[in-house]
This record gives C-alpha cells, sequence and structure tokens, in this order.
C-alpha cells in the first residue's frame, strides 16, 4: 500500500521500495483534485508507474461530492498493468470499476530483467496465507485477448510498426553488407511471402548503401511442385524491383540426384522433398562464392519455431532477415509494400502474392493448382503466432494458453481444433530445437526471438512432455 497520493508526485515514490521488496500490486488512495487536462497526466503517470515496476497499479481517487471550498474532485480510478491501461472510470459520476491482473505475467516479465533485483525485506512485515481455489469457476476475464498478439490492431499503429520493422531488417543487412565488403547478394525467390519479403529488405538495404538494385541476384529454381502463378509472380516481382533474375530449373539435378542414392523418383515422400530444398541451397551458396556475395535468408520465425525448414536446406543461409518475424507479420509487412508502392504493377504483383496459400511447393500440382499446403500440413499460423507469443514472451503454461486461445478465436476455431494444434506446436517446437541451436545470424525486430545466441537458449534434448501432460487433463 502506497502513502495516500504522492506516490504519483514525488521523485522517488514509495512504491519503487514497495515493488522492489517484491510487491506485484500496488494500490493508491489519493486526493487529485480535478484541474483542466489533469486527466490525461494523471494517466500517462499511472501507467508509466506500472510499467517501471513490472506491477500493477490501482489508483482510487477522491470523488464527486468530497469537494472543499477550492477544489473539486471527479473520481477518476485507474487499473493498470505493466503500463496497460486495463479500466478507467468516467469522470464525475463516481464510478465503480473492476478487472483482474496477471499475476503470473508480471511475475514472469520481472524475470527477465536483469537490473530487476529485489532488495531487503528487513522492513516489511510478511504476512504468508493459503487459499484455495478447489471447487470455483474460472474468473471471467475482462480483458481483451488479441488473437494477433504480434500485429497492432489500428492501422495507423500497425503503419508505423511495419515501416519501423523494415528499417531494423534493412538497416541490420546493410550493415552485414558493409562489414564484409559484399556489393551482392543472392536470395532464393519463390513467388511466396517469406521471400518476397526479404527481396524488398535487400532492395531497401541496397538503396541505403548507394549500390546498384543489379547487385541483387535473384534466382527463381523451378522444380517438380513450382505452379505457373508462384513463378510468374517470382519473375514480375524481381523485374519490378530492377534486380538482375537468374532462372536455374533444378529437376533434372534432382532426378540425377535421386539416380545417385537409388531413391524412387516417383516416391514423394521427406527425400523427395528435402532434395529439392537442398539443391536450391547450394546454387545459391555457390552463386554467392562466384559473385562475392551473401546468401540472404528468407525463412520466418513461425516456420523456425515449428521447425519448418529443411536441415541445411532453406534453414541455412548467410543472414536471415526475417529470422524474428513471425508469418502473420509478414503478411501485413508485405501488404504495407503494396500500400506504399509507387509503381502500380509492383502493387498488383505484391497483392497477388498475398493472395496466393502458404506452399513450400515441393509435391507435384493438381491441375496447375498448388496441392501442398503448409496450413493444412502443421496447422493455422495465427494459432501458432499466438501460441509462441504467450510462450515466448510470457512463459504461460499450456492449460493458460489454451484458455486465452479459446476466448481469442472463438469465432474462428472449436475448442477440439484449438487444442490439436497447440499439442502439435508442443511436439514440433520442442523437437526442433536442434535446427534453431544453429541459425544464422539475423536481426530482432520485437520482444520475442528464437536465437540460441539470446533470446531461446533451449538445448537440443528438451523434451515436451511435461507440457503435454498438463493439456491432457483439459476436457473440450
Amino acid at each position: 500500500m502506497s502513502y495516500i497520493c504522492e506516490d504519483l508526485w514525488v521523485p522517488l515514490p514509495p512504491s519503487v521500495n514497495h515493488a522492489m521488496a517484491g510487491a506485484t500490486l500496488i494500490l493508491n488512495p489519493s486526493a487529485s483534485d480535478e484541474t483542466t487536462g489533469k486527466d490525461i497526466y494523471r494517466r500517462d503517470l499511472v501507467k508509466m508507474q506500472s510499467a517501471k515496476l513490472v506491477c500493477g497499479y490501482i489508483y482510487a481517487d477522491s470523488g464527486e461530492g468530497e469537494s472543499t471550498t477550492d477544489l473539486v474532485f471527479a473520481g477518476h480510478n485507474l487499473i493498470t498493468e505493466n503500463g496497460v491501461l486495463l479500466k478507467q472510470s468516467k469522470r464525475f459520476e463516481n464510478e465503480m470499476i473492476y478487472s483482474e491482473l496477471d499475476v503470473q505475467k508480471l511475475m514472469n516479465e520481472r524475470r527477465r530483467m536483469s537490473t530487476f533485483t529485489p532488495t531487503s525485506f528487513q522492513e516489511y512485515e510478511i504476512i504468508e496465507y493459503s487459499y484455495s481455489f478447489a471447487g470455483l469457476p474460472d474468473t471471467e476475464l475482462t480483458r481483451f485477448i488479441d488473437k494477433a498478439p504480434f500485429v497492432p490492431g489500428v492501422k495507423a499503429d500497425r503503419d508505423r510498426r511495419c515501416e519501423e520493422i523494415i528499417n531494423i531488417q534493412a538497416f541490420g543487412l546493410k550493415k552485414r553488407l558493409e562489414h564484409t565488403g559484399s556489393q551482392c547478394a543472392v536470395i532464393a525467390i519463390s513467388g511466396g511471402l517469406d521471400s518476397t519479403l526479404a527481396l524488398l529488405v535487400t532492395c531497401k538495404a541496397f538503396d541505403l548503401l548507394h549500390l546498384d538494385r543489379k547487385g541483387i541476384r535473384s534466382v527463381t529454381m523451378p522444380c517438380f511442385g513450382t505452379t505457373d502463378r508462384t513463378y510468374q509472380n517470382a519473375l514480375a516481382l524481381a523485374g519490378h524491383l530492377g534486380t538482375t533474375l537468374m532462372e536455374i530449373p533444378i529437376q533434372d539435378a534432382v532426378l540425377q540426384h535421386f539416380k545417385d542414392i537409388g531413391h524412387d523418383k516417383d516416391n514423394h515422400d521427406v527425400i523427395y522433398e528435402n532434395s529439392q530444398a537442398r539443391e536450391r541451397t547450394q546454387i545459391i551458396m555457390d552463386l554467392s562464392n562466384k559473385y562475392n556475395g551473401l546468401v540472404i535468408g528468407t525463412g520466418d520465425m513461425s516456420e523456425l519455431a515449428l521447425g519448418w525448414a529443411t536441415y541445411n536446406g532453406d534453414h541455412m543461409s548467410m543472414y536471415g532477415v526475417n529470422s524474428s518475424v513471425p508469418k502473420t507479420l509478414v503478411r501485413y509487412l508485405v501488404s504495407y509494400f503494396a500500400e506504399t508502392a509507387e509503381v502500380e504493377s509492383l502493387k498488383h504483383v505484391l497483392l497477388d502474392i498475398l493472395d496466393t496459400p502458404v506452399s513450400p511447393e515441393l509435391l507435384p500440382p493438381v491441375e496447375g493448382v498448388i496441392s501442398q499446403k503448409t496450413e493444412d500440413i502443421v496447422g493455422p499460423y495465427e494459432l501458432h503466432d499466438f501460441y509462441m507469443f504467450y510462450i515466448l514472451r510470457y512463459g504461460f503454461t499450456p492449460d493458460k494458453i489454451y484458455r486465452l486461445a479459446v476466448i481469442a478465436f472463438q469465432d474462428c476455431y472449436d475448442k477440439e481444433t484449438i487444442l490439436k494444434w497447440l499439442k502439435v506446436f508442443y511436439l514440433r517446437f520442442f523437437s526442433q530445437q536442434f535446427k534453431r541451436s544453429c541459425l544464422p545470424d539475423g536481426p530482432k525486430v520485437g520482444s520475442v526471438a528464437v536465437s540460441p545466441r539470446g533470446d531461446l537458449r533451449m538445448p537440443s534434448d528438451a523434451s515436451a512432455a511435461l507440457w503435454l501432460m498438463d493439456l491432457e487433463n483439459i476436457n473440450c
């Protein structure tokens, strides 16, 4: 409990000591009078204090009817959580407000901060208590659960975020090109979302360095699963951006490889698929040597989390510009490029790429149409990105993530579907760590990343068994 009123308005607020001693909830009964514009200042102070202390901050203000000769009070009550305003009352109405606070999230946030070191408890009296929740219903959540936590819901905020992320990606690549003395970049383009974003970012990096975009080698390598739609989009994209297009069909090379290793070309198994991915990687790596360039990785963070990449195939590059961009955000970044494109024909190509189903195109198409759709195999990316955010950002338990997902996606998926793909996420996330343990360098753009050198120092032999056990008790 902070002292009445003064906590927000003094240089060293009492709540600082409370938080450093372990308090996750600060209550401030205040008598703050109203003056013009003071409500905005007050709200910002409460939000800022809860953010600085990584706590829940409840501000209860004196209300209408308590006015004195010279002052008027409006009952401006506020509930915040780590910088986020959960609820605020209407002024002059003495309104009662309530919300729930996620103490687990606050504790996880504090554990992530090396600067948040608890102080001595000697000046505080610790009162221990226990409380049983057995038989009680779940707390009804009043907060908004965003089903796209990586993507701002307001377009103006989303556009600002997109511009910022693109700059982070481009300036990271710019530095790597400068450091290596490279004036060439080699990138495999497929006509899909990820390689499109990587190529757009590479063009921006070249522009920052005042390099000719002809130094960007856009390599399309059609094979068994390539459709005319993605092939034509890849060609058009490379041309509109002014890069050097190289077309290298790989079908004969892969068929020869099948003969060399004794594999039946009609057996469309993992060998059939991965041989194509590795052949493409060999080509762009060798081209980078030929032209003294860098191979630019195209894979995104969602694919890395699920292990949806061929080891030493599309998994490998010399700099992965999309490595911390989730799939749901990739779509908005490409959309942002389309909206801001000055050339109408480029905009048209980008919009068609956005409309194309996500696919590795490693299996033959059916009647010229993509037959292998990624989300039919590993599950919807919007679900997986939701799971990834709450697992890596806040360390939530499986049952809690399931509960949040049911609320967020209640109009999109039934409970059985949400549970099914959550189990798939845990299985793939843990079993595929070995791919992330040897990731190429790439720029971190947000609060969640899977780099083994920073955010995710996870052993490759970690098991998902404990997490899956938690999900076995869920009754849909």
